[in-house]
């Protein structure tokens, strides 16, 4: 979840935040990668493997984090490309996701990454509430619906939190959060292997070819760091060594999201749901991961909301309206800006409020914006920035990403509506 901790966006001055070239060591570089990219979603896999069959849904995940890491890899040479033509040195270049959109594509191609980046975290900040909604109401089914923990409880909390601009006081509660999220996958393992009898007994290996979609996007969704990939790559002392880190790091959690979602569906089979925390049993172990989670990811949307606030601030202070609404600018700049803080929050309550599903919900926004995010953003900087020096087979691989993930996307939306 350090994908949230860092800003993705580029400051008004052009540079981004934690862009600058770093020190960290490999070994670093690859527990920033993980975390990174482990977030909630994992939690959702199981259910994906009984929607789509534990083979399917093993093939799904590995598919999307391939892809995922080719495209990752994509992003990278963009930038390396960009500072080879550059008259600097390459060490004072640093480009965000959002410059190479503008590079290829002008204030367009900024406004249209600024835009995706927004629903991407939008939808993970509505993935939380839900996932913290729900998860309290299996333990205090009798105090209120998830709809009453998330405008009784969670929104005030928020709005609160809202005003809290250091990211630093909040992020050890990241770290919490993924911490929370490994014991409760650990449990879930736990729990798995004491309930195999006959695993594979009444345990579909593939439900069908539309099945096969719905998993691909949880998947997809559960690869959420692709947007931090140039952030950690410049992070790195040695970015040379990067591809490498980068790809041990993909192949373990892919490792482990398999195992986890196959171990989930033999488990609880048809009982599977989409969130898997909800199929365990109220002993305190579970209620104490169940506890630490919602506490933890409480304290985490504040920093996934980030972006989201900066996008907005900076619209507003680049309207220049604001000294025309009032003569005390000051105050009228204050009251803007958090009025729009407080507005944000209200809305993805609302929305939260109005998901009929959590595993739904995540396959929707993974199938897409995380496939406009993850496969044609990057193709298509990659065909604009280094397509005049690559071979024929290689732009053919990039065309190919990138009309699936048009394709997957417009299926996607098309589902949903």
């Amino acid at each position: 979840m350090a994908a949230e901790a860092a800003p993705l966006l580029a400051r008004e001055d052009g540079t981004a935040e934690g862009s600058g070239r770093g020190g960290a060591t490999w070994a670093q570089t690859l527990g920033n990668v993980v975390v990174s990219i482990v977030g909630t979603g994992v939690l959702g896999l199981p259910y994906a493997f009984r929607t789509a069959g534990w083979l399917a849904g093993s093939l799904g995940v590995a598919a999307a984090g391939c892809a995922v890491l080719y495209c990752m890899l994509l992003l990278v040479d963009c930038r390396n490309k960009l500072e080879e033509e550059e008259s600097e040195e390459p060490s004072d270049v640093h480009y965000t996701y959002g410059d190479l959109g503008e590079k290829c594509f002008g204030r367009i191609g900024r406004c249209l990454t600024e835009v995706l980046i927004f629903l991407s975290q939008a939808g993970g900040s509505v993935a939380y509430l839900i996932f913290i909604a729900q998860n309290l109401n299996s333990m205090l089914p009798q105090f209120m619906s998830p709809d009453g923990f998330i405008f009784a409880i969670l929104l005030p909390m928020q709005i609160a939190l809202s005003f809290v601009r250091s990211l630093s006081s909040l992020s050890p509660f990241s770290i919490f959060a993924d911490v929370c999220n490994v014991l409760a996958m650990a449990i879930v393992i736990k729990e798995d292997v004491r309930l195999f009898d006959h695993p594979f007994a009444d345990r579909s290996a593939f439900n069908g070819l539309w099945a096969i979609p719905f998993s691909f996007g949880v998947a997809l969704f559960c690869f959420e760091g692709f947007s931090m990939t140039l952030a950690l790559e410049a992070s790195m002392a040695e970015r040379k060594k990067f591809r490498w880190v980068l790809s041990q790091a993909i192949v373990c959690i892919m490792f482990v999201y398999g195992c986890f979602g196959v171990c989930g569906y033999l488990a609880y089979g048809e009982a599977t749901k989409d969130i898997i925390t909800l199929n365990l049993p109220n002993s305190w172990s579970s209620s104490a991961v169940k506890v630490g989670l919602c506490i933890a990811l409480a304290f985490t949307f504040p920093v996934m909301m980030h972006p989201i606030h900066e996008i907005f601030e900076a619209r507003i202070r680049s309207s220049g309206c604001l000294p025309k609404l009032s003569h005390n600018a000051v105050a009228a700049n204050w009251l803007a800006l958090h009025s729009s803080r407080v507005a944000v929050v209200i809305v993805l309550a609302v929305v939260a409020s109005s998901v009929p599903a959590f595993g739904s919900f995540i396959s929707f926004v993974g199938s897409t914006v995380c496939a406009l995010l993850a496969f044609v953003l990057p193709t298509a900087f990659h065909l604009s920035i280094v397509g005049s020096s690559m071979s024929l087979w290689r732009r053919l691989l990039d065309y190919g990403f990138l009309l699936f993930g048009l394709v997957f996307a417009g299926y996607g939306m098309f589902i949903a509506l």
